[in-house]
């Protein structure tokens, strides 16, 4: 079977064509009253955020959410017995692929019913985990998400840090998407410092000039919102990095963005770190919180506060679980 695109580097660079294998279950109608009893807080909030962005391997959500490898997947498991999640397992060309979970039938009409909703307000079908197991751009959707579900889990080793807001693509296109549509939205936060931040994912797909297109859309939004979050690039390698910072730094200094980059072969798993090089001459690579230092001035995005237009399908999901707690 012949391959699929997909990104040269990172999350998904492996990937060939999708395999949507979900794992044998018994055949049954989703009791969801009978779920009432079974389901913690902990679930709850993994269905929404499944909900919110789609796809998460084995992997994020034990990092986001469980203290340990092993317990993640024995509750995921019994989530799964219980369709409140689907999963598959792309195939590779070498090695093996986590888990990929979505949400199931059961899940999705667990939260329909929580949000006093229909289930087709959730926009769940019975093609939702084969659309995403397919999808051209799920390598790069899961580079998203490991990104910032890293950013998000270490508060747990550095309890004065955190990502207390996270907008997956679709929740910012919903709010901002006549403008500008960054692949996520976020706020990190530490003690003293506060860094309202866009997302763009850069996986080599796109030329330089398409990129470079995108500033002009994000410096609109400053204008026509009185607002000033950074745009943070990420991108698939140190060369892809290096073109970029020299094709969008002088038009970056000209629509007064504040703007930086790294790539995967710095931040991979500490994003946090001082792998971030802002778009101005001489600048040196520098902490989330370098930035936020550096860029006094940040203010958080528009259009965050609910409006009556919101339903409980619409507000942001909390990064984090309300509580680890003992591991059900």
């Amino acid at each position: 079977m012949p391959a699929l695109p997909r990104p040269a580097h990172g999350p998904g660079s492996r990937y060939t064509a999708r395999a949507a294998t979900t794992r044998h279950r018994p055949t049954r109608h989703p009791d969801v009253a009978a779920l009432a009893r079974r389901l913690t807080a902990r679930d709850l909030w993994l269905v929404h955020m499944l909900h919110e962005h789609r796809v998460l391997t084995t992997h994020q959500i034990t990092r986001l959410a469980y203290t340990s490898l092993r317990s993640a997947q024995r509750r995921l498991h019994t989530l799964h017995q219980h369709a409140v999640l689907d999963s598959f397992r792309p195939l590779t060309q070498t090695g093996s692929a986590p888990e990929h979970y979505t949400l199931g039938p059961a899940g999705a009409a667990l939260l329909a019913a929580h949000s006093g909703l229909d289930t087709a307000a959730t926009g769940w079908r019975p093609t939702h985990t084969g659309r995403i197991a397919y999808s051209p751009t799920l390598g790069h959707d899961l580079g998203v998400n490991d990104l910032l579900t890293h950013l998000a889990a270490h508060t747990y080793t550095a309890p004065e840090t955190g990502l207390p807001l996270w907008l997956s693509e679709r929740s910012a296109t919903r709010r901002w998407g006549d403008i500008i549509r960054p692949d996520a939205y976020a706020h990190y936060s530490d003690a003293d410092h506060l860094l309202p931040f866009f997302l763009e994912y850069d996986t080599g797909s796109q030329t330089l000039a398409r990129v470079e297109a995108k500033l002009t859309g994000y410096a609109a939004f400053t204008t026509a919102t009185s607002t000033r979050p950074a745009l943070l690039i990420h991108t698939r390698t140190a060369s892809r990095d290096v073109a970029l910072r020299h094709r969008l730094a002088p038009a970056a200094r000209e629509l007064g963005l504040a703007v930086a980059s790294t790539s995967a072969d710095f931040a991979t798993n500490t994003p946090w770190d001082a792998w971030w090089s802002p778009f101005e001459p001489a600048a040196r690579r520098t902490t989330l919180t370098g930035l936020a230092a550096h860029w006094p001035h940040l203010t958080p995005a528009a259009g965050l506060d609910p409006t009556d237009a919101d339903t409980p399908l619409t507000l942001p999901v909390p990064p984090l679980p309300p509580a680890i707690g003992a591991e059900a």
